[in-house]
């Protein structure tokens, strides 16, 4: 029996006992956050005596950040300010879930916090209407730390059968995905799709198209929701890049790229000129494709397992194993979009399109 925690195995029809109580005109408001590891997330809920309408009906709240790894004791107050706003699948309608931007005690942007200069590059970029879809990769874990549904004290077959794959011995936690997908769609996150991936327990979602600082909006959201989802079910879902050596497939936050030029008829042109200019700045993308500085990622982009070697920028039509990827149909029809395979897993989706965008753009609007 797979390692699930205590908590999922609470008695969830007295649960359902309280949830069902009517709460009146009043609203449940669930702020979250990065915290300082650049990876957690972090909420807290606060009652509004009516339902909000926009983001500016959600004041702004605070959070003791010497207990986020965000501040020291002696000055732990930080801001949280109210971004983006979902319908909250868990406690339903009319309650919410909010997304915060952190700043300081200055009123500055806390180290963690990406989405602040994203949103300067994006609104700067508006006209080239920049879109994105992120495939987001992860691993189901039991709170014992080993893959959901692996042999305690061995390996299952070797991967092969499990991508898409169908069947009890071959798609490890599917329930979750689905009550993932759900809870997403419920929330009004923009989730393109879902499948098994490569490596049993580990699971795909991709998010997208977005436009612009939307593309980090929700893929945040959608993260929030996946560990909460877990949570009910008692295990875990890490986004580590390379949760298991050997000959395993790691994870991966795939990000593909398009602008408005790169839509329309000969737009491959375009799309050619932003991979000239990504292969000048390999190593700077790399050491924003993660939150340790490319050090998760080394793990990862080894030249095998789908993926390119970190040392090398590389491309190629419909190729899992170069650092950009043009799909093949994009290829024939001389327009669409690339996809970026470095990103890792565990990325922040607002440091990979800012970069991808300061990188991409800038010669762009100086041709117009």
């Amino acid at each position: 029996m797979a390692s699930v925690s205590i908590s999922s195995r609470l008695n969830k029809g007295v649960r359902q006992q309280y949830m069902s109580l009517p709460q009146g005109d009043k609203c449940q408001v669930t702020y979250i956050w990065i915290d300082g590891t650049g990876e957690g997330l972090r909420n807290k809920t606060r009652t509004l005596d009516v339902e909000p309408q926009s983001i500016e009906d959600i004041p702004e709240w605070n959070f003791d950040g010497s207990s986020t790894y965000q501040a020291e004791g002696s000055n732990s107050d930080m801001y949280l300010i109210p971004v983006c706003m979902f319908r909250d699948p868990f406690t339903l309608d009319p309650n919410k879930l909010v997304l915060c931007e952190v700043l300081k005690y200055n009123r500055l942007p806390a180290e963690t916090n990406h989405r602040a200069s994203c949103n300067k590059v994006m609104e700067k970029v508006k006209e080239h209407a920049m879109w994105f879809g992120m495939e987001q990769e992860y691993t189901l874990l039991g709170i014992d730390v080993h893959p959901f549904g692996w042999p305690a004290n061995g390996y299952p077959a070797p991967q092969g059968p499990y991508y898409c794959g169908v069947g009890a011995d071959n798609a490890y936690g599917r329930d979750i995905v689905e009550c993932h997908y759900k809870a997403c769609l419920y929330a009004g996150i923009n989730i393109y799709g879902t499948n098994a991936e490569v490596m049993p327990a580990q699971w795909e979602f991709q998010v997208g198209p977005c436009e612009g600082i939307e593309m980090g909006d929700h893929l945040w959201v959608a993260r929030f929701l996946l560990h909460r989802v877990c949570e009910d079910f008692g295990v875990v879902a890490t986004l580590d890049p390379k949760p298991m050596k050997g000959n395993w497939n790691g994870a991966g936050c795939h990000t593909n790229v398009s602008t408005k030029q790169m839509r329309e008829e000969g737009g491959l042109h375009y799309i050619e000129q932003a991979i000239e200019k990504l292969s000048k700045r390999h190593s700077e993308h790399i050491k924003v494709y993660d939150p340790r500085g490319g050090q998760d990622n080394m793990r990862r982009l080894t030249g095998h397992h789908e993926t390119s070697s970190i040392d090398d920028f590389s491309a190629g039509v419909a190729n899992r194993g170069s650092s950009i990827r043009i799909p093949r149909q994009v290829g024939q029809e001389k327009k669409g979009y690339f996809e970026d395979r470095r990103p890792a897993a565990n990325c922040d989706p607002y440091a990979v399109t800012k970069a991808i965008a300061s990188t991409c753009l800038p010669d762009l609007e100086e041709e117009e």
